[in-house]
């Protein structure tokens, strides 16, 4: 850094100004050394942007949990789909699984998700059921 300085001349607001005396008149401090320092802060401030400076981690770590959410929903969702393939499997009432039985727990397993489907997209959910007659 330069020790080369340069003078200017401002003009503050009285406000201002008995602010910047009572500041200065403290041991150790000058007006240059404050207003030195203070046009420093408010130049780097304008080189960054504040939200980032105040939320940057916050946001960074809120991303993190959403990602952690996502996968463990997937494994969620992938664990299930294979658990009730396996039981569709299992329930297809043949004593052997051979390529009827097969069929069968495929067609199955797609009716599964087609009403899945169905009931995602009227907005139903399996954990409150309604009755038939609610629903007319």
């Amino acid at each position: 850094m330069s020790k080369r300085k340069v003078r200017y001349q401002l003009f503050l607001d009285l406000a201002v100004s008995e602010r910047l005396e009572a500041l200065a008149a403290k041991p150790g401090m000058n007006k240059s050394a404050v207003l030195q320092d203070a046009v420093t802060a408010w130049l780097d401030r304008r080189g960054t942007n504040e939200l980032d400076d105040h939320f940057g981690q916050r946001l960074n770590r809120l991303s993190a949990q959403l990602n952690r959410i996502e996968r463990d929903q997937m494994i969620l969702l992938e664990s299930l789909a294979l658990f009730i393939r396996l039981t569709l499997l299992r329930d297809a009432h043949l004593p052997d699984p051979d390529p009827s039985a097969r069929a069968l727990a495929r067609d199955r397993y797609e009716t599964f998700v087609a009403q899945v489907g169905r009931h995602l997209a009227s907005g139903q959910s399996s954990l409150n059921p309604v009755t038939a007659s609610e629903r007319t």
